[in-house]
């Protein structure tokens, strides 16, 4: 009698053996579709963050009339510059002045600022 009950026992269990694999079966499909939900939410979340992203972009973009006086200020400054270091060389020279190292200073100062300039330049206006 104790095979008996013993095997009795393991019969019990297999009905429920042989449901197992459809109860895979069928949450399987339920699985990937919340996954693919999921994925869908999660693309609509990144949309939203995207736009938001844009729209704060086309706020602080500059437009092309205020790129024009940047490069304007730029220029007024890079001819007092170039006039101040023309001026410090002329004076050094015809009027044996010591201001070599003023010169120098605003020759430094003349040419980083017209390097600068001309990349703003190219940046901002290359393809016109």
């Amino acid at each position: 009698m104790g095979l008996f009950a013993y095997f009795k026992h393991r019969l019990a269990i297999l009905p429920q053996l042989l449901l197992l694999p459809l109860l895979f079966g069928i949450s399987a499909p339920v699985s990937m579709a919340q996954d693919q939900q999921s994925v869908d939410d999660s693309m609509e979340v990144m949309e939203v963050f995207k736009q938001d992203a844009m729209e704060k972009q086309a706020v602080n973009e500059l437009t092309d009339n205020e790129k024009h006086k940047i490069l304007f200020y730029m220029g007024i400054a890079l001819l007092i510059l170039l006039c101040t270091t023309a001026y410090l060389g002329v004076s050094m020279v015809v009027f044996n002045q010591e201001v070599f190292v003023k010169h120098m200073i605003s020759a430094g100062l003349t040419v980083t600022l017209g390097l600068a300039h001309a990349v703003v330049a190219i940046v901002w206006f290359f393809p016109f």
